[in-house]
């Protein structure tokens, strides 16, 4: 399992598993939604409601594995008569704190952070993030002093009944050299020219990596693909420091994916429909992360003329570590959520 952190630890206070082999100080310790007294699994997030406090910690310590479900976004064969729909995987939203901090350093609705923005679950695994099998997983290494993370639903009727547990370590004293893991959602519609941006932010770190769903206005479209990355490192310039040759070059495909969906440890494609314009990739950095001392600035920009590109939307998860933790850049686009132009299985459908 691959260390992200900002300076070597000390190695009596290592608390990443390099190799499994490797002793380290540390307290082995699970939050979880089971109560023992009531037996009860899950914690109800109503809609409309305040955000819910999941787990909350001012020890200091490092969560290793992060697990959660819910029903509402599938059929319920218990409850046959309860109502449905896709798009709480869009509005059920995941906020961590770190550090005593007022402004969460993750914040992104489940389904984005898991991987997938369509409203829509598919199986797939890889080393960090995946939907398994109707569970939603994460293996990013999160360190904290303290810790605080809560779940909000935006649905104006289905509450969510949460399962939730994350393996962490606890240890006597905070650990030196550790950075902080942070999540930016952003959604839009754009125009088949504009660059769609990743991320733009300053301080000190690394990025890992991102997931990246796309949709086109029009059927059978998928031309955007077409947009390399440009990526600034501590720079304010116009030039790039990295610029690549195609979206999906990024994501370590070619020709628009012509062999369609995959999944592997650090690239894939869970889902992929040319008919709808769709398509959700995923890409992890692990020794090619991403460096930065000031400032990290990240697009894809499609090289086409305008007269051959259309309109899509697109909704992206980026994934970065900082040496402490800091407020998003942006925060989270409520009224923007929605703007995608067809959910399967649904009425849904809009266009500007």
């Amino acid at each position: 399992m691959t260390s992200f952190i900002i300076m070597k630890p000390k190695r009596s206070g290592i608390s990443v598993l390099n190799n499994l082999s490797e002793l380290r100080s540390a307290t082995s310790k699970q939050f979880t939604t089971f109560d023992p007294l009531t037996k009860s699994k899950t914690r109800r997030i109503e809609p409309g409601a305040p955000a819910t406090t999941l787990i909350e910690s001012d020890k200091p310590g490092m969560i290793t594995r992060m697990w959660l479900t819910f029903p509402g976004w599938f059929w319920r064969h218990w409850d046959a008569t309860a109502n449905n729909d896709p798009s709480t995987l869009k509005k059920l939203i995941l906020r961590i704190y770190w550090d005593g901090e007022t402004h969460p350093s993750v914040e992104a609705p489940v389904g984005d952070f898991f991987g997938i923005g369509h409203c829509e679950f598919r199986h797939y695994v890889s080393r960090y993030l995946g939907m398994s099998s109707g569970g939603f997983y994460s293996y990013f290494p999160m360190p904290y002093n303290q810790i605080r993370i809560e779940l909000e639903n935006l649905h104006d009727s289905i509450p969510c009944d949460v399962f939730f547990n994350a393996n962490y370590e606890e240890y006597d004293e905070p650990q030196s050299g550790q950075g902080r893991f942070h999540c930016l959602f952003q959604t839009n519609r754009l125009n088949g020219p504009d660059p769609l941006p990743l991320l733009d932010i300053r301080g000190n770190g690394h990025y890992v990596g991102c997931s990246l769903s796309m949709q086109g206005e029009e059927l059978n479209y998928l031309s955007y693909l077409e947009a390399p990355e440009y990526i600034h490192i501590d720079t304010e310039s116009d030039e790039p420091t990295i610029v690549g040759t195609g979206l999906e070059d990024y994501f370590n495909g070619g020709w628009y994916f012509r062999d369609g969906e995959f999944h592997s440890e650090l690239h894939g494609v869970p889902l992929k429909d040319t008919l709808r314009s769709m398509i959700s990739m995923y890409r992890f950095h692990e020794r090619d992360a991403i460096a930065f001392k000031e400032n990290l600035r990240i697009s894809f920009v499609n090289p086409w003329e305008a007269k051959h590109l259309k309109p899509y939307w697109y909704s992206s998860t980026a994934y970065w570590y900082l040496d402490r933790a800091a407020a998003l850049p942006s925060s989270l686009p409520v009224d923007r959520l929605m703007s995608l132009y067809r959910i399967r299985d649904t009425d849904h459908q809009s266009y500007p």
